[in-house]
């Protein structure tokens, strides 16, 4: 059923902006313990294999799921269970990103590795309630739009800290981004105290043994708990084979650097940031079930549109269009697909259950992707990417078990 509050109403309210904010808090510090701590590293002469081992700091943001039932479970500060659990972190996390800045990459490889998986295992930790937070503040019909937001605040605090942090580093020094990125994040805990306790997070499990036993429990009691995983694995498998070898892709069609940085990043990241909004949008109108469709056979055929440069050449234009459709298609589909995920979470157990499905999420990234340079070197491009538009299509049939539920109580807001 059709929200009868206007549009421009539900586009702009403060639940929105707040998804939107706490997504750039999100995504501030995950590349300060990647590309720009990498970056650092190599600037202070810190050898290639030790480099490449730091990208092991990152494994808190898979294996979250296992300290998350302790934020369903316990509260802080009284009857807070979101944002009391929320404080804390934000606060720890800046102190820890100001002590990564205070260790020298040439003077201490162990001691900066420590301070930085603690970053990384806080950060993680904040994602995992800030997702908590949009789930139970937001209404199943709101889902689509507040996933929007939250990619989109994500994507620009993932810029900020890499690009931004890049270019104050060449002026003051690796140090100082350090410093500026801990204070700004401190100032979090404000908006943190400003934002109201969500209702639904009133309620949890009674014990530690109900909060880590009963998420899992309650999700593979579902009949169609399988269905589930198994959509969440292939709806963007065909993205992800394709986007892990598109920038090798550039340079052997003739691209430059410059042109691939100005339009893949730069002028990528926005029509990716406008996917997304436009997405969200739609999601209020059609609903999570047609837009999932929509969505998923738009990402197919932009995939299948990276063949075209393959007959037009280093045309600067014919890559603006392709990325164009690419990045709007690739906002629009991620906002429908986190939509997805959070609207499957039961409330009790929202911090869970969804650090498990968002882990789930990176597996035909990091998994099913690692061939796509074997298979496009003896297929050939123009097959690959047909083909990987072909892989989207498993996960739209999957998507056919799910009519029946994700219709008109998938499109109702709240009032």
């Amino acid at each position: 059923m059709r929200s009868p509050r206007p549009l421009w109403r539900e586009l702009l309210n403060g639940r929105m902006l707040a998804a939107f904010v706490m997504g750039f808090y999100s995504g501030l510090p995950l590349l300060l313990t990647g590309s720009v701590l990498q970056a650092w590293m190599k600037d202070s002469g810190v050898d290639l294999t030790t480099i490449g081992l730091f990208a092991l700091v990152g494994t808190p943001y898979t294996l979250k799921f296992l300290w998350a039932p302790l934020f369903d479970r316990y509260r802080l500060f009284g009857r807070s269970r979101r944002r009391g659990w929320l404080v804390l972190v934000q606060v720890l996390l800046a102190t820890a990103l100001a002590g990564l800045g205070s260790i020298s990459p040439a003077a201490g490889s162990l001691e900066l590795a420590a301070v930085a998986l603690l970053v990384a295992f806080l950060s993680a930790s904040q994602d995992t309630l800030i997702d908590a937070y949009r789930r139970e503040s937001l209404a199943d019909g709101e889902q689509g739009l507040g996933a929007a937001y939250y990619v989109n605040g994500y994507r620009l605090g993932m810029l900020l800290a890499s690009g931004g942090g890049l270019i104050l580093a060449d002026r003051t020094g690796f140090a100082a981004v350090y410093g500026a990125a801990a204070a700004l994040l401190l100032s979090g805990v404000l908006v943190t105290l400003r934002m109201p306790e969500p209702v639904a997070a009133a309620v949890g499990p009674a014990s530690l043994r109900e909060a880590v036993v009963l998420p899992f429990r309650e999700f593979f009691r579902r009949p169609d708990c399988w269905w589930i995983l198994g959509f969440i694995l292939l709806y963007k498998m065909g993205d992800s084979i394709a986007g892990q070898m598109t920038t090798p892709f550039y340079l052997e069609v003739g691209f430059s650097k410059t042109e691939i940085g100005a339009v893949v990043k730069l002028f990528g990241f926005w029509a990716t940031f406008v996917g997304g909004l436009i997405g969200g949008a739609l999601i209020l109108r059609l609903g999570l079930y047609a837009s999932l469709w929509q969505f998923g056979v738009l990402q197919a055929v932009s995939t299948a549109a990276f063949a075209l440069l393959l007959q037009t050449g280093p045309q600067l234009a014919a890559l603006t269009a392709v990325i164009s459709l690419e990045n709007l298609s690739a906002g629009m589909g991620t906002a429908a697909f986190v939509g997805f995920m959070a609207s499957q979470t039961d409330r009790r157990f929202t911090a869970t259950q969804y650090a498990l499905l968002s882990g789930l999420m990176g597996v035909p990234r990091v998994l099913i992707a690692a061939p796509s340079g074997w298979l496009a070197q003896h297929v050939g491009w123009e097959f690959f990417f047909y083909g990987s538009a072909v892989a989207a299509l498993p996960g739209l049939l999957v998507l056919t078990r799910f009519r029946r539920w994700l219709g008109p109580a998938a499109m109702t807001t709240a009032g």
